[in-house]
């Protein structure tokens, strides 16, 4: 299956500007098309920082993230992962165990209702307690507005 590329922000609905009163009709009924990006994170072994679940545009407005934990990890000890920013590790989710099988969506710091004048990275750090764990497969899935400017 074939891809397109687009250098947005998309917007979808047949009436862009209301000239009227009556819905369906004469009001304006665009929104922002939902974008999104994902990754599958490194959760074995004694540590995994920074790694890059995505890269959002300027002025974008994340409406979740979300960590899916496919195969457990089997540290001795703690494993966790926290997805944030650079500048605030666990803007997205907070430190999080991917010692069970499960989904975890985010609790969102102000960072997500725009992301600023920059195009930011969401970034995932793992880190295990021991570091002897030898499974572990999970995915992180950022779902963003592109270009909302909410600010």
């Amino acid at each position: 299956m074939g891809a397109s590329t687009f250098s947005g922000p998309l917007k979808a609905g047949p009436i862009s500007q209301t000239t009227g009163t009556t819905v369906g009709t004469d009001v304006a009924n665009v929104g922002f098309v939902v974008m999104a990006q994902s990754a599958v994170i490194d959760i074995i072994g004694v540590s995994a920082a920074d790694q890059v679940v995505a890269t959002l545009p300027a002025g974008s407005q994340v409406i979740d993230v979300i960590l899916n934990v496919t195969t457990v990890n089997n540290d001795t000890g703690t494993a966790t992962v926290v997805v944030g920013t650079s500048g605030d590790a666990d803007a997205f989710i907070p430190s999080t165990s991917v010692k069970s099988l499960g989904t975890t969506r985010g609790t969102l710091d102000t960072e997500a209702t725009n992301v600023g004048t920059s195009d930011i990275q969401v970034l995932v750090d793992f880190t295990a307690q021991n570091g002897n764990g030898s499974t572990g497969a999970a995915t992180v899935t950022v779902l963003y507005l592109q270009a909302r400017d909410l600010v």
